[in-house]
Formats: C-alpha cells, structure tokens, sequence
C-alpha cells in the first residue's frame, strides 16, 4: 500500500498561528500532534503534544512532579491559559532538534513509510508532495496495516 493511501486528515497550523488554537486543534482531533506549515504551505515541522505541556509545565514541576499536588484547578487552568498569548513558533524546540522531520513521498511503501518512522522515532509522518500536504500517516493505522492477523 502507498502513503498517499495510508494518509489521513491532520490539523495543521503554521508558526505565526496561536498556540491555543493549535493546542485546541490537536485535542479536538485527538491527535498526538500537529503538523506545522511554512509560509509556503510546506511541512516545517511536528509539534507533538508533549512540547506543548514542556511549554505550560514548569520545569521545576516537570523535575519534580511532587509539586504537581499544590497546584490547584484554577492554577492549572492560568498555566494553560498562558497558550493564549502565544504563537506556536514559541512552542517549538530550538531549530537544531527539529531540523529534519518525518516527510514522505505520496508514493513510499508502508515498510519506507515505517523506516522514516523507526528512524526519526516519531509517531506520525507526513505525506507530501512538491505543492502541499496531502495527509498524515500515524503509527497505529500503519501498525493495523503491518501486523499479521492472529
């Protein structure tokens, strides 16, 4: 089966697009991520879910999660209120950890498909040609895809 056949809808934002809105689309999609275009509408980048809780989190509460205990609903809700000030390009990791992303040709194999991804170690990865992004492919539909039956 070929990627452009495995891929799937997937939220996209770009950088200059609020972190909130996108924090938003990725839940509402129950989504791991979101897929970051550039100005030209190719794929820049991944913003996995995670990075935007590294972002809300503070890291002394990341370092130890004991601390989590004192914060209560109101606190927890200002923490991530603090998305809505801010643009998903301050979410991003530093440019030298995010340069090369996991991008698939529309006509890779589900194995080059799994290899990008084994590679990268990233659970999705993005379909696309020289004009646009024609979907996302996730790890558990390409698993569903590659396991044999019992």
């Amino acid at each position: 089966m070929r990627a452009r056949e495995l891929a799937e809808e997937f939220p996209h934002v770009r950088a200059s697009d609020s972190a909130l809105v996108a924090a938003r689309a990725m839940a509402e999609a129950g989504r791991p991520g979101i897929v970051v275009l550039d100005d030209d509408g190719r794929p820049r980048t991944v913003l996995p879910g995670s990075q935007v809780l590294r972002f809300v989190i503070p890291r002394y509460v990341q370092e130890d999660p004991a601390l989590c205990r004192v914060y209560d609903e109101k606190t927890a809700d200002e923490l991530f209120g603090r998305l809505r000030d801010q643009q998903v390009k301050d979410l991003l990791p530093d440019r030298k950890d995010h340069d090369e992303i996991p991008v698939v040709d529309p006509d890779a194999t589900s194995i080059e498909v799994a290899a990008v991804m084994a590679r990268m170690r990233s659970p999705i990865a993005v379909v696309a040609d020289k004009e646009r992004v024609i979907g996302v492919i996730t790890v558990s539909r390409l698993l569903r895809l590659l396991l044999p039956d019992e």
